[in-house]
């Protein structure tokens, strides 16, 4: 009997999708799924007439593969792959590969890699992005394990994934061990940030110019046109869902649906990743403080009735302030993006990933939920200069930064004034702010206070009119604490 090119665990809409996909592509593929019964639907059903080989125990789902076989699961992050893991290991022999293709964890994509290499098996973990009809048509793919494993499936993984308007294909080899599945949780970070920032221009347009949501609908559909800089899948989605009307009541769905957001995870792990490599990314954190905040309905329901406030009238220029807030949403994107790719920085430095940065974003230019059209000019800057210190520091934003910033400072004003929240925004701006400062004054006050109460030691600049840090010859910089409880407070180098 001829065995299956490859194999796949896991048959969930995405599971379903992506072995379409494959077979589509000429891939012959054995599947498994823990319920039979959701196995033998799928044979029935989409994958009947095809070269789909349903399977009904993991035993015969590894026998039925050929050598050195190649098996992802599609299962739920954590326990569940490792039961997997666990389950396969004994019915596999070495050079046999498995893809962990969900939103797991990368130190738990880390500990596995080890684990089967030092059983002699291969492992990739790889984010997938792209939803239900990326798994189908073609998502984005960031594969991470050893280069070796990474071989095995690269055509494959060409074939199955999107491709840009270029041709090229949205995948490429990302890293050693974790590196795929954390380069799929920032990439979710931002997701969660461009989301929110949508959001807080779609509530400032209610509150500030009353407009209704089809009115709203009509500015994303122009913003998502063929030459505008925010033409991107999530702006063009926001506006076509604007525009479904509830089936029952005829109101606008948006109207209607609760104002609760949930996670899965992979925003609050991008979150502790920034805290544990010391990167500050505000608006991907205030976008999931605003998550956390909207599952508080009850509470919210409660202190604004304590707390309601009097929305204030905007009394500018409609057109005006729609182009404002088209201006700030861009800069405050590119903002969000910079604080994204600083941490994908950080962690290549501190696990050793050697991560291109080009190739990367070049890979999210179709398939993937943040795809958008300016990701070429971010592919650009990267390839120009991979050492840039910041994105925001590539000549093509810094200038947009000394264009906008005072638009992004308007639109932050004004929805305050009608009283919308808008932290992520507040946040894009105040990273760049932060950033361009030569000296952060708050800083300087923080240090001298630590001193006061704890004698933790403060650093000196140069001068009043230096910035920078008074370092020995050695170029070691130079600890200081002053004795503020004595007569004279004498201030002694440490």
């Amino acid at each position: 009997m001829k065995k299956q090119n490859i194999g796949l665990i896991g048959l969930g809409v995405m599971g379903q999708n992506l072995i379409l996909n494959m077979e589509d592509k000429g891939y012959s593929v054995a599947v498994y799924n823990r319920t039979s019964a959701k196995t033998e639907d799928f044979a029935k059903g989409a994958a009947k007439s095809r070269n789909i080989l349903p399977t009904h125990s993991l035993k015969e789902f590894a026998s039925s593969l050929e050598t050195p076989r190649k098996i992802i699961l599609l299962v739920k992050q954590g326990k569940p792959v490792d039961d997997y893991i666990k389950k396969l290991i004994p019915l596999l022999d070495k050079g046999d590969l498995i893809i962990d293709a969900g939103n797991s964890y990368f130190k738990d994509t880390v500990r596995r890699n080890k684990e089967l290499n030092d059983l002699g098996l291969l492992f990739i973990g790889t984010g997938i992005s792209g939803g239900e009809e990326g798994a189908l048509k073609g998502p984005a793919i960031m594969p991470g394990g050893q280069k070796e494993a990474y071989n095995l499936v690269e055509d494959m993984f060409k074939k199955i994934a999107a491709k840009s308007y270029d041709g090229v294909p949205c995948v490429s080899y990302i890293g050693p061990d974790g590196a795929g599945h954390f380069v799929k949780m920032v990439h979710n970070g931002i997701e969660y940030g461009d989301m929110q920032l949508i959001g807080e221009c779609v509530w400032a347009f209610k509150n500030a110019l009353d407009m209704n949501s089809e009115e709203i609908a009509q500015i994303l559909t122009g913003w998502d046109s063929n030459d505008n800089v925010l033409r991107s899948y999530l702006v063009e989605i926001t506006g076509e869902s604007m525009k479904e009307k509830d089936k029952k009541t005829g109101e606008y769905l948006v109207d209607r649906t609760a104002d609760i957001t949930r996670m899965k995870g992979t925003g609050t792990w991008t979150v502790q990743s920034a805290l544990e490599l010391l990167v500050p990314i505000p608006t991907i954190t205030a976008a999931v403080f605003s998550r956390e905040m909207s599952q508080d309905k009850d509470l919210r329901l409660k202190v604004s009735k304590r707390l309601s406030t009097f929305k204030e009238k905007y009394v500018g220029e409609k057109e005006r302030f729609i182009e404002i807030a088209h201006d700030a949403l861009y800069l405050a994107k590119i903002s969000s993006y910079a604080q994204g790719m600083a941490l994908l920085q950080a962690a290549s430095k501190e696990y050793k990933w050697d991560l291109n940065l080009g190739e990367i974003v070049k890979g999210w230019r179709s398939g993937c939920i943040i795809r958008a059209q300016f990701l070429d000019e971010v592919t650009k800057a990267y390839e120009k200069n991979p050492e840039i210190p910041n994105l925001l520091t590539a000549p093509r934003f810094a200038e947009l930064v000394k264009k906008d910033l005072n638009k992004l400072a308007n639109f932050i004003e004004i929805a305050h004034w009608v009283k919308v929240p808008a932290p992520a925004m507040d946040n894009a701006f105040d990273y760049i702010l932060q950033l361009a400062s030569p000296v952060m004054v708050s800083a300087q006050v923080s240090a001298l206070q630590r001193d006061y109460f704890g004698a933790h030691g403060y650093f000196k600049l140069k001068g009043i009119d230096d910035p920078e840090v008074m370092t020995t010859k050695e170029g070691k910089i130079r600890e200081f604490h002053t004795e503020w409880m004595l007569p004279g407070r004498p201030e002694e180098e440490i």
